[in-house]
């Protein structure tokens, strides 16, 4: 048992923080990021709740040699990392948060296992990022079959193109270079494939399934996942709450960290009263 435990450690690079007699708060990033992106958000909601940081199989820390083309070729291998790490550190009842994809991610584990859980908290999320009938999701399967070859054909330039328009904020040039180097320093060939599974995704209706008090963050400007996907979000999960950022970009844990904290800690405060 001990070994299977440390292996889900070192897999995941798990790291623990914050306050031990808080609330947990599991925090998970999105494509080509780490968990070093959340540092400043977490360290703000770290005075009030014990957070799970980890980076997902292929990207920061994680173990290179856990990853499996297979098993990670769609979000399902990541939600079960996520629900093997609850167990592994036998969690009771966390608050997941997940960034971008990991919101997915967070919608898949809590619709497997809804009594883990205690809520969800949606990070610019997307179910699903190509545009379909009348729902807008900002991209067309053109669009993103194009955005895929680009990134195969030539990963560090599709790096330096894409991250400074993933990140917004052009009069703030740092933020987009930090995610330039976090996109750089993932392994091209596992990048390859967790951004088939994040944007070929379509986890629409997985929405409907969840039962678990939900808060959705969106940005206002935000050119991967546009206003009216936040909206969705919002008319798919019963009784979740929705709360549109001043923020401009896909990243506000970056961008506008003292809001997104903020936004998280009134939620949780609300939850738990």
């Amino acid at each position: 048992m001990e070994d299977w435990r440390m292996r889900v450690r070192n897999r995941n690079n798990v790291v623990l923080a914050g306050r031990e007699d808080g609330p947990t708060v599991v925090l998970a990033h999105g494509f080509g990021c780490d968990q070093n992106m959340w540092r400043y958000v977490a360290a703000k909601i770290g005075q009030w709740a014990q957070l799970v940081l980890f980076d997902h199989v292929g990207s920061g820390k994680a173990d290179p040699m856990a990853w499996d083309a297979d098993r990670y070729a769609s979000l399902d291998g990541y939600a079960d990392d996520v629900l093997s790490i609850c167990q592994d550190l036998d969690l009771q009842q966390p608050i997941f948060v997940g960034h971008s994809v990991s919101s997915s991610i967070g919608v898949l584990a809590a619709n497997r296992e809804p009594e883990r859980f205690s809520a969800l908290v949606l990070v610019t999320p997307s179910p699903c990022y190509i545009d379909d009938g009348n729902y807008r999701g900002g991209f067309t399967r053109d669009d993103i079959d194009e955005l895929l070859e680009s990134l195969d054909s030539n990963y560090l330039g599709w790096s330096s193109t894409m991250a400074p328009l993933i990140m917004g904020n052009p009069e703030r040039p740092e933020l987009g270079e930090e995610l330039t180097a976090s996109f750089c320093r993932t392994d091209p060939a596992m990048a390859q494939v967790f951004a088939r599974a994040t944007f070929l995704s379509d986890n629409r209706a997985d929405l409907a399934a969840v039962s678990i008090p939900t808060l959705i963050l969106q940005c206002a400007q935000d050119a991967i996942a546009p206003p009216e996907v936040g909206a969705f979000v919002h008319a798919q999960i019963a009784g979740s709450r929705l709360v549109t950022l001043d923020a401009t970009g896909h990243c506000p844990q970056l961008s506008a960290p003292e809001a997104t904290a903020a936004a998280i800690t009134s939620f949780v405060r609300t939850a738990y009263r």
